[in-house]
């Protein structure tokens, strides 16, 4: 019988719990996971089961595992995965890449030097609404795309941070959400030229951070423009993308599960409800890793192209800032 491949599952906070129960459900790895703090560590057995556990990222490393997940706080992505990679393990690694685009381009030179795979952990590629939307995109059916705009609030991710680094991380906001500057690039194909973003810090909350409530635009040289609204302040949550063609425009609600389609020449809108389960994007995304790690595939998220959202990050935030528009390079 072979022996089952291992992984192991770093850092125990919420989404670390998600993916190590995911994988440990698999029942083709062996699931470790390394975490230095034991009240976390205790809490996540109660809903895990025991398993495999290393304190120290270096232990993790040196039991010689095959892959690793890093689900770690985001300043310490960079350096975990370089160090992943230098011994040709395989990493998955959360988003966002790092909290700084410099750490992030570490990343990408280790990748290339690398036996291993390296892919950013953007689940949202496999949601079926934003799949869905992707498709209308490349086929043409809305035409020629001139306008997006992209919208979440989640104030329960404030309330179920175990660790509240938001309230202490300038910027975390985006840095929670780089899913969207990673969707805007996947469904244009495209980096913005430019981008200014303002943001506040407001509202009588229990939880904040600074700014926690911003608006960002982004130019492309050419007739299109692309929005993106962040907020910690939305409960429930809200979570939408419209993309406006010269043909059509689409409309995804994503807490809803529904695409609303508007057709300029028909003058008619439709409807389609998509299920989604949160669940099953992980899984997905684990088996694409794993795809990838086989030969299989292409990692659906490699460095090279995941580093445009860190680069669309360090620009708004220096917008932020300095209160003026910056151009990516």
């Amino acid at each position: 019988m072979a022996l089952r491949r291992s992984i192991v599952v770093a850092g125990l906070g919420s989404i670390g719990r998600r993916h190590a129960r995911l994988l440990k459900a698999r029942g083709d790895l062996e699931v470790r996971v390394c975490e230095p703090d034991e009240g976390t560590v205790r809490r996540a057995f109660e809903e895990l089961g025991t398993l495999p556990r290393y304190a120290t990222y270096d232990e993790a490393l040196a039991s010689g595992p095959d892959m690793v997940l890093i689900a770690t706080p985001h300043h310490l992505h960079g350096e975990q995965t370089v160090q992943a990679l230098a011994r040709d393990v395989h990493v998955l690694c959360e988003k966002p890449m790092s909290d700084n685009l410099a750490d992030a381009r570490k990343m990408v030179a280790a990748a290339g030097a690398s036996r291993a795979i390296l892919n950013i952990g953007f689940s949202l590629h496999f949601h079926p609404l934003i799949r869905r939307l992707r498709e209308l995109v490349q086929d043409g059916a809305l035409g020629a795309v001139v306008q997006v705009h992209y919208r979440v609030g989640s104030y329960i991710t404030l309330v179920n941070s175990g660790s509240r680094y938001q309230s202490q991380m300038a910027g975390a906001l985006l840095m929670d959400y780089a899913h969207q500057p990673d969707i805007l690039f996947w469904l244009l194909g495209e980096k913005p030229a430019g981008v200014y973003m303002a943001g506040v810090r407001g509202g009588d909350m229990a939880y904040s951070s600074n700014p926690n409530c911003l608006s960002m635009v982004c130019d492309y040289g050419g007739p299109l423009v692309a929005t993106i609204e962040l907020n910690y302040l939305q409960m429930p949550q809200r979570h939408a993308c419209e993309i406006v063609g010269d043909r059509a425009w689409a409309l995804c609600d994503m807490d809803k599960g529904t695409i609303r389609l508007g057709r300029r020449e028909a003058q008619e809108e439709t409807e389609e409800r998509i299920p989604v389960q949160v669940d099953r994007l992980y899984e997905l995304e684990h088996q694409a890793f794993l795809d990838a790690v086989d030969g299989k595939r292409a990692p659906e998220s490699p460095a090279a192209e995941a580093i445009a959202s860190m680069e669309i990050i360090e620009a708004a935030l220096q917008s932020w800032r300095t209160k003026r528009r910056v151009a990516l390079r």
